[in-house]
């Protein structure tokens, strides 16, 4: 099997630990634990890492991974969809994101879903004209003032909710992982049960 993993977030140093950029955090710790750089392929709006993954009981069986982080801010990460489906299917393609709708650090993996309000899912549901793929949530919790949600998605999280947090990308990770070697149903089963 192959799997192209879309990790949504914002490039810049000054949003790297940002509650927003958990899905590039989910990719940066995927490459470093399969020793992967990535590279920008030319007049490509993304960064590509891609690994080969023992993922059967018999030695040299390997699966192709792809770990895409568009750089094209959060709001138009649907702009490199077209140039991403032409080398793959959308039921190839895994999207990680935050969302404010799962407490700090739960995952939730779901194969389609509306954009419930996440701009960078809205822009790809738009780019591609369908809500039919797959997408991998991690929980960054919901601030005390609702109204002030775009301070909160692009502030850093303090220390208590950072655990919690790393602790659901260490899940998304190994989520992805056994995404290789397990149909999206039983990943759901073992994901979706799983509390921070």
């Amino acid at each position: 099997m192959y799997l192209t993993v879309v990790g949504l977030g914002n490039p810049g140093i000054q949003y790297a630990l940002s509650r927003h950029n958990v899905g590039f955090r989910t990719l940066d710790l995927m490459a470093d634990r399969l020793a992967v750089k990535y590279r920008k392929p030319w007049f490509k709006h993304y960064l590509l890492a891609r690994a080969f993954v023992d993922t059967g009981p018999i030695p040299k069986i390997r699966d192709s991974l792809s770990l895409v982080k568009p750089l094209t801010y959060m709001n138009r990460s649907g702009a490199i969809f077209p140039g991403l489906l032409s080398k793959t299917t959308r039921d190839r393609i895994l999207v990680v994101c935050d969302t404010l709708d799962l407490p700090s650090g739960q995952c939730r993996l779901k194969r389609k879903g509306s954009s419930a309000g996440h701009r960078g899912l809205e822009s790809i549901i738009q780019r591609i004209g369908s809500e039919t793929f797959m997408r991998l949530y991690i929980g960054i919790g919901r601030p005390l003032d609702r109204s002030d949600t775009i301070s909160y998605v692009l502030d850093v999280p303090g220390p208590e909710q950072e655990i919690l947090i790393a602790s659901g990308i260490e899940a998304a990770v190994k989520g992805i992982l056994m995404l290789l070697r397990e149909n999206p149903e039983r990943v759901m089963n073992v994901l979706n049960s799983k509390t921070v």
